[in-house]
């Protein structure tokens, strides 16, 4: 399910300058600015330990930012974090409800805690908005994570929040779970709810109108998957055509050749990655040709780039 980008003329969702957040000398968050449109799927994107979950936790006004300042749904950061949270769905990476309370108890409790009246109206039209009527009594705990995830988007969105923060949603569900997820995902942005996703899956960024990414505390990188790609100013080539042994001999070859800066092996093939096109194409032609394989120039992918920028970027806990 395909949704229109929305329009750049409308005020960003998220609109939010230089944050920092420090844990002690760590500089956790490192002078991150970003806008997110409303009603776009926002990609937020980097490896563990980035600044995902702390940037995440400073919008949504859990978190008070050491230096920064911004808007998130039109309220001050720093004056009117209760007013956000109010206004925002923030589903985190791990399950965080009572396992020995059944679905509808969960959601009843949620509503609860957001003055929702009447509770059994909420509880029930959201049980049905997302699937979940018939195993309303079926106890939170013996779910499996395909369900978990989905009484958490629930939970997240009965209050009807302007924006949702996502972090790392699908980890450890299965492709079909994550798949049903996404298509939700749509429906949601379709009705003009933004949101903001964390994850570290390379197709489901994808599926975002836009990418932000993190490396150690620094944001990197930001824009559409295209222009993201484009922006690497990456080179890549496929080599082939010959066996497993010589595959492995040909990977320690072009590690160490000039203008080679990543070579990956994807099935039979060697998916090799430099910024100096000419010198990774003379490398490439005569370490292949050497070896009786074919070299051929191929698509840089999202996950080329994103290694890339990790590459550039200085590890903040060091």
């Amino acid at each position: 399910m395909k949704v229109p980008a929305p329009s750049a003329d409308a005020a960003p969702a998220i609109d939010v300058r230089g944050l920092v957040k420090r844990y002690g000398r760590n500089t956790v968050v490192d002078n991150v600015s970003m806008r997110v449109r409303k009603g776009e799927i926002s990609g937020f994107l980097g490896p563990n330990g980035s600044g995902k979950t702390t940037t995440i936790r400073v919008m949504c006004g859990l978190l008070t930012p050491n230096a920064g300042s911004g808007q998130v749904l039109g309220h001050d950061l720093l004056t009117d974090a209760r007013a956000i949270r109010n206004e925002v769905g923030y589903m985190t990476q791990r399950f965080s409800f009572y396992e020995d309370l059944s679905i509808a108890e969960n959601l009843a409790f949620v509503a609860g805690l957001y003055h929702l009246k009447p509770v059994s109206k909420y509880v029930n039209d959201t049980l049905e908005d997302l699937g979940l009527s018939s195993r309303r009594h079926q106890l939170a705990g013996s779910l499996s994570g395909g369900w978990k995830q989905r009484l958490a988007l629930a939970a997240c969105t009965m209050h009807q929040p302007r924006l949702l923060l996502l972090d790392e949603p699908t980890a450890g569900v299965d492709p079909k779970a994550r798949r049903e997820f996404w298509d939700e995902i749509h429906r949601l942005a379709a009705t003009g709810i933004t949101v903001l996703v964390s994850t570290h899956y390379m197709d489901e960024a994808e599926r975002c109108h836009r990418i932000n990414y993190i490396a150690y505390g620094k944001l990197v990188a930001s824009g559409s998957v295209a222009d993201v790609i484009k922006d690497a100013g990456l080179t890549t080539y496929v080599v082939e055509g010959v066996d497993s042994t010589r595959m492995m001999e040909l990977d320690d070859r072009l590690k160490s050749a000039p203008g080679v800066d990543q070579v990956a092996p994807f099935g039979t093939q060697l998916h090799v990655v430099g910024q100096d096109a000419e010198a990774l194409k003379a490398s490439v032609t005569r370490i292949a040709e050497a070896a009786g394989a074919r070299a051929t120039p191929a698509q840089t992918s999202l996950e080329d780039a994103f290694i890339h920028f990790m590459g550039d970027v200085k590890d903040n806990m060091e």
